[in-house]
């Protein structure tokens, strides 16, 4: 069957025709494409509530329970100090010695000054004991007795005082070695050889080793917290992964003058086994329980006007609310939220500038929503 061909009339009206549905069929495509670009891709986290437990971090080192500074009893120039930093002492080594010729003639004065009392107490004990033995005879008178007798008595107390002069002097010449009474390691050199140094003028000082604890400045605003702080725990930088737990011991009573900052010491009751004197160390108190909170990425929170804000996702529906929220601490890297939201939400974690009201959402790794 053959048919009849169009006339360039009815040929031109056909063209016509096809030209005007060209744009309403690009219309509908593109009132599609936007339709599909409306449904976005989102990253969501559930919301956990849990029992809030802030932790207070302050920086601190390692240091010795007890330190004691070592110095002579005796004034002198002190001509040999073989320890030196970081020497570990036992007791009875030697840390020091002064020149002791100034001693020396001290002692030999003393004990020559004994022998002379000694030799004045003999002869007026013999002085007297023949005397004595005149009573019976008319030359005896008894206020020359009694004037020997006395002599005799302050010639033997002389010699006490005497003895006593001897045994300081030995003393002395003891004090001019300066020895260990303890264990631990010299933490600092007060004095070098040469020098001429005062009684009681600290020549090193050794730090009990045995015994460590963390010494923390803690800011004034933070006092209250370091009192009260329970479960107070310690990590050092060199074992980040390990903890110790640690009790307050002693809190000082006014800043240091430059700082302005109170020390704190803690008592370690969990010695580490690698710790050294000077290791820096991170205590951490845990301030309590207080109102459940749930935590959130920082890029959660959507700032609506001057009050914090969250999209959350209706999971059935792909659609999004954005629900004003109660913000209880912001942390380096995540923000706690004490109301505003519920256990369960689902709430939008990345790209929240991105989303505007009423738009189709698809939760990254779901199924799509029907209609979509």
């Amino acid at each position: 069957m053959v048919r009849p061909a169009l006339s360039p009339s009815r040929t031109a009206r056909l063209l016509t025709g096809v030209l005007l549905m060209l744009p309403l069929l690009a219309a509908c495509s593109n009132e599609k494409k936007a339709h599909v670009e409306e449904v976005r891709p989102v990253r969501v986290q559930t919301v956990t509530f849990e029992a809030g437990r802030e932790t207070l971090k302050l920086a601190g080192t390692l240091a010795p329970r007890l330190e004691t500074p070592l110095a002579f009893q005796v004034a002198g120039k002190l001509s040999a100090r073989p320890v030196d930093i970081g020497t570990r002492v036992t007791p009875g080594l030697l840390i020091g010695k002064l020149e002791a010729e100034d001693f020396v003639l001290q002692l030999r004065r003393a004990q020559a000054q004994v022998a002379s009392a000694e030799a004045d107490l003999k002869r007026l004990q013999a002085d007297l004991k023949r005397y004595e033995a005149l009573k019976t005879s008319m030359v005896f008178t008894q206020a020359t007795y009694d004037q020997r007798a006395a002599a005799a008595s302050v010639a033997q107390q002389t010699l006490i005082g005497a003895r006593s002069q001897v045994a300081i002097a030995e003393r002395q010449m003891n004090y001019t070695t300066l020895t260990a009474d303890t264990g631990g390691i010299i933490t600092a050199v007060l004095a070098e050889p040469g020098q001429v140094i005062a009684a009681g003028q600290a020549v090193v000082r050794v730090a009990r080793d045995e015994e460590l604890e963390v010494s923390v400045p803690v800011p004034e605003n933070r006092l209250a917290d370091a009192r009260a702080g329970s479960d107070a725990r310690v990590t050092l930088w060199s074992e980040p992964n390990k903890t110790y737990r640690v009790r307050l011991r002693e809190l000082a009573a006014s800043a240091d003058p430059q700082t302005r900052t109170y020390l704190a010491k803690y008592t370690l009751l969990d010695q580490p086994q690698t710790a050294k004197m000077g290791m820096t160390a991170t205590l951490m108190l845990a301030k309590g329980d207080t109102t459940p909170v749930a935590s959130l990425p920082l890029s959660s929170v959507f700032q609506q006007g001057d009050k914090p804000a969250v999209w959350v996702v209706d999971a059935a529906k792909g659609s999004v609310t954005l629900k004003p929220v109660t913000v209880a601490a912001y942390h380096q890297d995540a923000v706690l939220l004490s109301g505003g939201v519920q256990s369960g939400d689902l709430v939008v974690t990345a790209g929240v500038h991105r989303i505007d009201p009423g738009i189709k959402v698809r939760i990254l790794g779901a199924a799509p929503v029907k209609g979509e």
